[in-house]
């Protein structure tokens, strides 16, 4: 009962005395300033003349050429392996990669025929686009530089209903980024 008596009167002591009502005043200081003896210097214009660079625009590919150049990667019906012919284009991508495109981050997008679920379709995308990374980082690029997407079935570049139209959308493309 004590504790709650002193804590109460102590609460109270600093109710009255914590909060003041006068307002704080800015103090404001004035400094003259002296008067300038002498005249200021006159200014002297200087004209520099520079040799007009010419800048080649022109200077190598572009992005846009260089993944013109991009070798499509193309698989067997639910297969993620590669063969001797899409290894050939693994390393010729590869070059380029390290070569003219060396400043250019890779995306590689795989993609299936429209056999299969979903699910399926979009594990398969991702394991032949990851075995296109794999041997891409043998030839020498660097893994950083390489991200992976799957689109599954749902991004054809052929529509019939035919085997060589199935066989052209299972496929790893390689696109830059910059």
């Amino acid at each position: 009962m004590k504790m709650i008596i002193l804590s109460s009167a102590l609460i109270a002591i600093l109710a009255m005395t914590g909060c003041t009502t006068k307002e704080p005043v800015a103090e404001e200081k004035v400094e003259e300033i002296a008067p300038v003896a002498k005249a200021p210097e006159p200014v002297v214009e200087t004209v520099v003349v520079m040799e007009e660079e010419v800048i080649d625009l022109d200077s190598g590919p572009t992005m846009a050429d260089l993944e013109g150049q991009m070798r499509t990667v193309n698989f067997e019906f639910d297969k993620y392996n590669i063969d001797f012919e899409m290894e050939q284009r693994i390393i010729a991508n590869s070059n380029l990669a390290n070569g003219d495109a060396a400043d250019y981050m890779i995306k590689l997008e795989g993609n299936c025929d429209e056999w299969g679920s979903e699910e399926y379709n979009f594990a398969l995308g991702l394991r032949r686009a990851n075995a296109v990374k794999s041997a891409m980082i043998g030839e020498g690029v660097a893994a950083e530089r390489i991200s992976m997407i799957s689109y599954g079935k749902n991004n054809p570049i052929c529509t019939d209903k035919t085997k060589q139209c199935w066989q052209q959308n299972r496929r790893v493309e390689v696109k830059l980024l910059p």
